[in-house]
């Protein structure tokens, strides 16, 4: 019972209390950068800030530099590494006044010194230091900026900056015993006595140049370390890493490296500054801290709520030794889990997997009162091994459970549930290590909440402009992936569409319009219709192509487009393939085999008014498959577009293409998404039954309609059609070809093609007008009857453009 005090005791204390007590062991400790860095560090922990520096004066008093930070890199929310002394920025008012200075996203947005930065919607608090040698600077992103208790938390932090005399006026070629200090134009070095004895060299065998100590590193991680001791990779703030050097004898030792870059000016060179420490000999609270600092840098990135969610995983679970971490939204009053993990349903209880029947358990807090009683309370709650609660909450944690509610703007975003199967022993290190990460953790939330709403809003804006289903085809199987870019809200310019043809004809599309915006997905709906309605009208593809460029170029946009047109005659199994300025199409043969299609292209569209389209002919077997794609599968910054078609090549080899919908899945698996991403896949099987085809020009002689039905008869008789068939058709041939020959101009064809037992007679003819059939007829009409009987002969009838006209058609099929 005294136990349960006592953590009672520890729950009420607030956190200025905390922070005085933390930052009297902090300056107990001799004093050495490190120890600044730390006391910094306590502002991200009882303060909620997400950057926190020290400013101190240089050249002679004119300007406040910035030496040393904690927190998210600075340039996030335009800290700079210097300011005039003089200037109206919040560090020189507070240094020059001695008085605490606070400003708003409104007031930043009017200080003559503020930067664009990422997240425009952060306060900036700054407080002077003791003794007038500089003064402390946070950044908070909470709404209304920090809070009174964290105002007196800074002001805890901002009276134990105790400056180490090497801060205000170190001198370079002298650093602490634990520290180093690297000329980065000349690579010359000053190490401490302790970083030479973890190098195991003797001060009088230095040399002084970097390149002794890189030596004796174990070279695999040689590269990350040259990283940090390069300029530009230190520009955005504080790097930290741990590396290994080699022992005379026994494994490697690890060291722990933390470093800035001090801008150089007035003939001083930039400096890299910092320490080097043993690593396995680093303190458990400095390790807490610096998860809180990890978490923060990964938070700061993290898109979507998925991202947010497993960034609190790698950063809780592996140093709490927690059994199962689970993080959820919380959506008017239901909790929506978005990560667990371990993933496997096995490890949740059992109530999770039966009750609320979904893979991630969505369910109102109201079904767990010890849940819904924490998240108004607002605060971390902690129950030890034993604590009755509900079984959906006992079971998560059977050994300890910790719940963290995620504030954010004044609301709670989530919460993260920590569960334990053995008992576990809460030490006030673990309870500021959660608070910290629950504050950072619910804004972090809230912003990829938002991301995640407007990505889905673009993905559905991209999707309704693309093809909902793709159709059934006649001796084919085709399915398509879309894959919108995770680079932002951008949306994309790609598209693809299958359109079924007269005389069993599919004509394949891909393309991509330049852009990543509402234009560019505007023209792609627009480039998308205009394609399907030339293709519809019968022209060959080289003259569809040639129609869209003329059609954009006519737009008068900017934006120009590519495109990849193949017609497959699935009758015959060939195709004929145009290109502009496209990727061209990947064929993989039955037998494995795969091949780039070497096609002539002709220029994008929308760049050239007399643009050409060559027509490049391809032959398919029964088994062949068609990969179209975008170039977002394909090109990345490593790989050029050679070098992907060859790998996509390579992968469509290795794939089971009797399983189209997977293949098109493991295509896209490593996608990088840089870039959106459309993939057309068909596999080419032949049609099971050819159809009989016939065709006849129409003379315009007295004697055309005769001559048809002689040609018609002569057809029907080769195929065996029965006698009562072959009266309807003679009769609609008859009425098909009067009307042409009476209402239209130029040349008349009629085709007859028939399938199975079903006929099919098409007139084609120079005219774009649809035969209207007419309401009603009088006695007297000398016309007319010829559309009524044509219905009442046919099971079906209509009609479809061509190239500069229509085809009139009718299907007749047997009784019974």
């Amino acid at each position: 019972m005294a136990d349960v005090v006592t953590e009672g005791a520890a729950i009420r204390r607030t956190r200025s209390e905390r922070a005085e007590c933390a930052l009297k062991t902090l300056t107990a400790e001799p004093n050495s950068p490190e120890r600044l860095r730390r006391i910094l560090e306590q502002a991200l922990v009882f303060a909620g800030a997400v950057f926190a520096g020290v400013y101190t004066p240089g050249d002679g008093g004119t300007r406040l530099r910035l030496t040393e930070s904690a927190g998210l890199p600075r340039s996030l929310y335009g800290m700079r590494d210097s300011y005039s002394a003089s200037g109206q920025s919040a560090a020189a008012q507070a240094h020059r006044t001695g008085q605490p200075v606070r400003l708003g996203p409104e007031e930043l947005a009017r200080c003559p010194e503020a930067r664009r930065t990422p997240f425009p919607d952060f306060s900036v608090a700054a407080l002077p230091v003791g003794g007038g040698e500089g003064c402390l600077v946070a950044v908070s992103e909470g709404a209304g900026g920090f809070d009174a208790e964290a105002r007196d938390c800074l002001a805890l932090v901002a009276e134990a900056v105790a400056l180490p005399s090497q801060a205000r006026a170190a001198d370079p070629d002298e650093p602490a015993a634990d520290a180093f200090s690297l000329a980065m134009d000349t690579g010359r070095v000053s190490v401490g006595d302790e970083i030479l004895e973890l190098f195991g060299i003797a001060r009088d065998e230095f040399d002084g140049k970097v390149e002794r100590l890189l030596g004796l590193t174990v070279p695999e991680d040689l590269p990350a370390l040259m990283s940090v001791v390069e300029a530009d990779h230190m520009s955005l703030g504080e790097r930290e890493l741990e590396f290994r050097v080699l022992q005379p004898s026994g494994p490697p030792k690890w060291l722990r490296l933390r470093g800035r870059l001090l801008p150089g000016g007035a003939g001083r060179p930039a400096r890299l500054v910092g320490t080097v420490a043993d690593a396995s000999k680093l303190r458990s609270d400095v390790t807490d801290v610096a998860r809180v600092q990890r978490l923060a840098a990964a938070l700061a990135t993290a898109g979507t709520v998925k991202d947010v969610g497993h960034a609190v995983v790698a950063a809780l679970r592996k140093p709490l030794q927690a059994d199962r971490i689970a993080l959820a939204e919380l959506e008017n009053d239901r909790l929506v889990v978005t990560v667990l993990d371990p993933p496997e349903p096995e490890a949740w209880p059992e109530l999770w997997r039966t009750e609320w029947r979904t893979e991630w358990p969505d369910a109102p807090v109201r079904a767990m009162p010890t849940l819904a009683a924490a998240l108004n309370e607002g605060r971390a709650q902690i129950w030890p091994a034993g604590t009755t609660l509900e079984p959906a909450l006992a079971e998560v944690g059977p050994g300890g459970l910790a719940v963290l509610p995620l504030p954010a703007d004044g609301r709670m975003a989530g919460a993260c549930l920590i569960g334990w199967d053995d008992p576990h022993d809460f030490g006030p290190d673990e309870r500021a290590l959660l608070t910290a990460s629950a504050g950072l953790a619910g804004q972090a939330l809230m912003r990829a909440h938002a991301f995640d709403a407007e990505h889905e809003l673009v993905g559905m804006l991209q999707r309704t402009l693309l093809p909902r289903r793709l159709p059934k085809l006649p001796g084919a199987v085709a399915v398509a992936r879309y894959l919108p870019t995770t680079a932002g809200l951008e949306v994309g310019g790609d598209w693809y569409d299958v359109i079924p043809l007269p005389d069993n004809h599919v004509a394949l599309v891909i393309g991509d319009v330049q852009g990543h915006n509402a234009g560019a997905a505007t023209l792609m709906g627009q480039m998308r219709t205009a394609l399907r309605a030339y293709a519809a009208e019968g022209h060959p593809p080289d003259v569809v192509v040639s129609h869209a460029n003329r059609l954009l170029l006519d737009m008068e946009t900017d934006l120009f487009a590519t495109c990849a047109y193949v017609d497959v005659d699935m009758e015959e199994g060939t195709a004929w393939c145009v290109r502009a300025g496209h990727l061209p199409p990947v064929l993989r043969h039955p037998e494995g085999r795969t091949e780039v299609v070497v096609a002539e292209g002709g220029p994008p569209l929308g760049v050239v008014t007399q643009a050409e389209f060559p027509m490049t002919p391809l032959r398919l077997q029964p088994g062949t498959l068609i990969a179209l794609t975008t170039d977002g599968l394909v090109e990345t910054a490593e790989e050029d577009i050679d070098a992907g078609l060859d790998r996509l090549a390579r992968e469509l080899a290795a794939a089971d293409p009797a399983h189209l919908s997977l293949v098109a899945d493991a295509l896209l698996g490593g996608a990088q998404r840089r870039d959106d991403v459309a993939l057309l896949l068909m596999r080419y099987d032949g049609m099971a039954v050819r159809p009989l085809r016939e065709s006849w020009t129409v003379w315009r002689v007295p004697e055309a309609v005769a001559h048809a039905r002689r040609f018609t008869r002569r057809a029907l008789r080769t195929w065996g059609v029965p006698a009562d068939q072959k009266d309807a058709v003679l009769l609609v041939v008859s009425e098909l070809v009067t009307n042409a020959l009476v209402h239209t101009e130029g040349q008349i064809r009629l085709d007859l093609t028939r399938v199975n037992h079903r006929l099919r007679v098409s007139v084609a003819d120079g005219s774009p007008r649809t035969p209207v059939k007419p309401t009603s007829i009088s006695w007297e009409a000398t016309g007319g009857r010829g559309i009524l009987l044509v219905e009442a002969m046919s099971a079906a009838w209509g009609t479809v453009p061509v190239s500069g006209g229509k085809q009139v058609w009718a299907d007749i099929v047997p009784d019974g």
